[in-house]
């Protein structure tokens, strides 16, 4: 699998401010587990538990998943939880989650919008993630050239 792109499409509404996106490794295989890294600027405190995640999952003009998750479940489905404080106040912030990903993927490329809104529904985040799940994007055997170690992205805004 190799990441085109992870794009911030957050504006000045969003509680998530000056979002920064780090993934290790920058091409993981699917199966694997990758590092998600955001850091950002909190405008208002944050009750994570309470964050729903509406994902949308496209494979070429096809919508193959419009579906609304609690932030907690969508984390728990790859293999991740919430670390830290579940409750973070306005300030500084910064979240690693250690995704698993899934192995069954059709061979195509996908494009993921993760729209995120808070409890009392304001707009926490916004990210269009480009994905090429092709069939030459599998691991390398031990002899191989390496991947790229990580995807850093930044909010372009």
């Amino acid at each position: 699998m190799s990441i085109h792109l992870v794009e911030d499409v957050s504006d000045a509404t969003y509680v998530l401010d000056r979002l920064d996106i780090t993934w290790t490794p920058a091409r993981p295989w699917l199966g694997h587990q990758v590092s998600w890294e955001m850091n950002g600027h909190l405008k208002e405190p944050v009750d994570l538990t309470r964050v729903t995640c509406n994902v949308v999952m496209k494979f070429g003009p096809v919508k193959m998943l419009d579906r609304d998750y609690r932030l907690p479940d969508l984390l728990e489905g790859v293999g991740a939880s919430l670390p830290g404080d579940p409750r973070p106040p306005a300030g500084p912030w910064r979240q690693t989650w250690n995704l698993r990903l899934p192995e069954a993927v059709p061979v195509a490329e996908h494009r993921i919008l993760l729209r995120a809104r808070t409890g009392p529904g304001r707009n926490f985040f916004a990210l269009d993630i480009a994905l090429d799940f092709n069939r030459r994007f599998r691991p390398a055997p031990p002899s191989g050239r390496a991947a790229p170690r990580v995807l850093h992205a930044q909010h372009q805004g």
